[in-house]
C-alpha cells in the first residue's frame, strides 16, 4: 500500500469516519453526563443529535465494509446527514438558550423540508432515462444542495444567540467547504481528484473537532459559573463570607502582613424603610463596585453580611490610612450614602477570626463616634 492509497483510498475514508465516531462518542458521554446532572432539554437534544450523528457515520462504515452500495443506502446516508446536521446545530443553540415552540417549529421544519426535497430521490428514476450511475447522482443532488441552505441558515441565525460565535462560524465554514469539495469531487471528477478526496476526508474531522471544543468549552463555562456562584455573593458579586474568611486564614497561617478593612453603610435600615429595598440593593451594588475597584490590585473584597463589606489588603506597600480614606470618600461622593470604616493589621499570634473581629471593632467605634469616618484598631 503506497502513501497515496493511505491518503485517498478506501482506508483513508474509513479512518476519517472512525475518527469522527470516536469524537462523537466522547461528545455523547459529555452531553449525556450534563443531561443527567442538570436535566435540561438542551443537553437532551444534544445527546439525541449525537446518537444520530453516530448512527450516520457507523452506517457509512458498515457500507464500506460490506460493500452494500445501493440507492436506498445512499438515500439513508444523505437523510441521516441532514437530520444529524439540523439536530446538532439545534443542540448547540440550546446549550445557551431556552427553546420555545417557535424554535422547535423552525428546526423540525428544516428536517421536514428535507424529507420533502428527498421525494426527488424517488421521482428522478421515472423522469430521467440515463445510465444507472447518472440516475444515482441525480437522485441525491436535491438533498446535497439543500444542505447548503441549512448551512447558510445556521450561519446567520444561530451565532448571535450563543457563546463562542467565532468558533461556531469557523466550524460551519469548514462544513461548507466540505460539502462544496464533496460535490465537485463527486459530480465533476467522479471521486478521481486526489487533493479533493483528501479534503473530503479531512474537513469533517476538523468540523467535529471544533464542535467537540465548543461543547467542552461550554462544560468549562458551566463549571466556572458553578464555582463562582459558590464563592461569590449573588447581589454584589463580591466574595462571600466563607471564601473571604478562608483566604484570610491562609494568609494568617503563613504569617503574612495583611490588613483587614471592615465597612458598614450608615443608616442603611432607614434607607430601606424610606426608599424601598430596590434602592437598598442598588446602593449595595454601588458600594460593592467601589470596594472591588479599590481592592483589585492589592487584595480581595467580600460581603461579610447585610451591608457589611470587607477587604483583605495583601500588598504591604499600601498605606492603609490613605487607602481607607479614599474608599470612604468615594462612597460619600459617588453614592447617596456614607460608610463607617475600621481596619486592623495582622500581628503574630492572631487568628483570622481575631483579626477580622479587630477590624469590626474599629468600624463600630467609627460608627458610634460620628459615622462616615475611618478608625484604626488600636
Amino acid at each position: 500500500m503506497d502513501t497515496m492509497d493511505l491518503l485517498t483510498g478506501e482506508l483513508a475514508s474509513f479512518l476519517s469516519h472512525a475518527i469522527i465516531v470516536v469524537m462523537v462518542a466522547l461528545m455523547f458521554v459529555i452531553s449525556l453526563r450534563l443531561f443527567l446532572d442538570r436535566r435540561k432539554k438542551g443537553y437532551m437534544s444534544m445527546t439525541i443529535s449525537l446518537v444520530i450523528v453516530g448512527i450516520h457515520y457507523l452506517l457509512q462504515l458498515y457500507l464500506q465494509v460490506s460493500g452494500n452500495d445501493t440507492s436506498i443506502a445512499d438515500y439513508a446516508v444523505t437523510m441521516l446527514k441532514i437530520i444529524s446536521f439540523v439536530l446538532i446545530n439545534m443542540g448547540i443553540y440550546q446549550l445557551y438558550n431556552r427553546t420555545n415552540r417557535k424554535q422547535y417549529i423552525f428546526f423540525y421544519g428544516l428536517i421536514i423540508m428535507g424529507f420533502v426535497v428527498s421525494t426527488l430521490h424517488f421521482i428522478v428514476p421515472n423522469l430521467y432515462s440515463g445510465t444507472e450511475h447518472q440516475v444515482r447522482l441525480l437522485q441525491n443532488i436535491g438533498l446535497e444542495l439543500y444542505i447548503f441552505v441549512l448551512i447558510f441558515l445556521c450561519f446567520y441565525m444561530i451565532p448571535p444567540y450563543i457563546g463562542q460565535q467565532m468558533k461556531y462560524q469557523v466550524a460551519l465554514t469548514l462544513y461548507f467547504f466540505f460539502q462544496t469539495v464533496q460535490l465537485v469531487n463527486t459530480y465533476v471528477y467522479e471521486n478521481a481528484q486526489p487533493l479533493l478526496t483528501i479534503a473530503v476526508n479531512l474537513l469533517p474531522i476538523l468540523y467535529y473537532f471544533l464542535l467537540f471544543m465548543i461543547l467542552f468549552d461550554r462544560v468549562v463555562e458551566l463549571m466556572q459559573a458553578i464555582y463562582n456562584s459558590s464563592i461569590t455573593d449573588g447581589l454584589t458579586r463580591l466574595y462571600n463570607r466563607k471564601f473571604f474568611y478562608n483566604r484570610v486564614t491562609q494568609y494568617v497561617q503563613r504569617h503574612l502582613p495583611v490588613y483587614i478593612l471592615f465597612s458598614d453603610i450608615d443608616n442603611f435600615k432607614k434607607l430601606n424603610d424610606t426608599q424601598g429595598h430596590q434602592m437598598g440593593d442598588n446602593v449595595l451594588k454601588q458600594v460593592a463596585q467601589i470596594m472591588k475597584d479599590e481592592a483589585e490590585e492589592c487584595g480581595i473584597a467580600g460581603r461579610y453580611g447585610g451591608e457589611e463589606m470587607v477587604i483583605m489588603v495583601s500588598d504591604p506597600s499600601v498605606k492603609m490610612d490613605a487607602f481607607a480614606e479614599r474608599i470612604r470618600s468615594r462612597i460619600e461622593k459617588e453614592t447617596i450614602v456614607t460608610a463607617s470604616i475600621g481596619y486592623s493589621k495582622y500581628k503574630n499570634g492572631l487568628s483570622a477570626e481575631e483579626l477580622i473581629k479587630q477590624a469590626d471593632e474599629a468600624m463600630y467605634r467609627a460608627k458610634t463616634t460620628g459615622k462616615n469616618k475611618v478608625v484604626k484598631f488600636a
